[in-house]
């Protein structure tokens, strides 16, 4: 469950950059192939901080389908599954395009 440490990293970034003010909510970017299962995220975020000043702070999370592209006919598809093979030109490599991201993208600050 690494997700629990992620967490605790995001904690310290959400406090960096919020840098004293009050923290709706975050806003975060999971990619289909970075192996991080967003419900377990959610509820390592609520641990990680229910007795912090961030225990009201609702984290929501964007899921961001894997998308590759084929090096040889330049085809683009949303992956089905944890295939990296473009249908069209088997065996050719292809490039992934979307979906390995983890990224804080937003913070909301509450009005002080």
């Amino acid at each position: 469950m690494h997700e629990l440490s992620i967490c605790n990293s995001m904690v310290g970034i959400v406090r960096k950059h919020a840098a004293g003010r009050p923290v709706r909510a975050v806003h975060v970017r999971v990619g289909a192939m970075r192996q991080i299962v967003p419900d377990t995220l959610s509820y390592c975020w609520t641990l990680v901080t229910e007795s912090s000043e961030l225990a009201d702070t609702q984290l929501h999370i964007e899921k961001i389908p894997a998308k590759i592209r084929c090096r040889g006919c330049g085809r683009e598809q949303v992956l089905d599954a944890p295939v990296l093979a473009c249908p069209d030109c088997v065996g050719q490599p292809v490039d992934l395009v979307e979906g390995d991201e983890f990224l804080i993208t937003t913070l909301d600050l509450a009005e002080v």
